[in-house]
């Protein structure tokens, strides 16, 4: 498959996961994620796939407004980088946010799943 349909397919995968994110859907959200996920918060903390579809499921995280103001990505061969710079607000821990963020996300892709989240890190801007 040429890259350019890989990315098209990237692009909306990342799309996909921010819809996920913003409906709480646990769902949406443990398919887009390989079981062995590393992510790393904007506080420098580690987290499994299990951390973070534990946050949405138990409701400790509940994102209220996503708005991407760009949104840059990478494709070489079945593995892809998202590049997401964009304004997050809602509720976390029962205390109100609001944080302009970065989120540097890898991918991977198989034919059986097609794109899924292997590795990200979350950065304050």
């Amino acid at each position: 498959m040429p890259d350019s349909a890989r990315e098209a397919e990237l692009l909306d995968a990342e799309r996909t996961l921010q819809a996920a994110q913003l409906a709480g859907d646990v769902a949406a959200l443990d398919q887009l994620l390989v079981d062995q996920l590393i992510a790393i918060g904007p506080d420098g903390r580690t987290h499994s796939k299990q951390d973070d579809l534990a946050t949405h499921r138990d409701r400790r995280l509940v994102v209220q407004e996503l708005v991407e103001e760009e949104l840059d990505l990478l494709v070489v061969g079945t593995t892809g980088v998202t590049f997401f710079l964009g304004r997050v607000s809602g509720v976390a821990e029962g205390a109100p946010f609001t944080a302009r963020l970065r989120y540097t996300r890898t991918w991977v892709h198989d034919d059986r799943h097609g794109w899924r989240i292997l590795a990200a890190h979350i950065s304050p801007v």
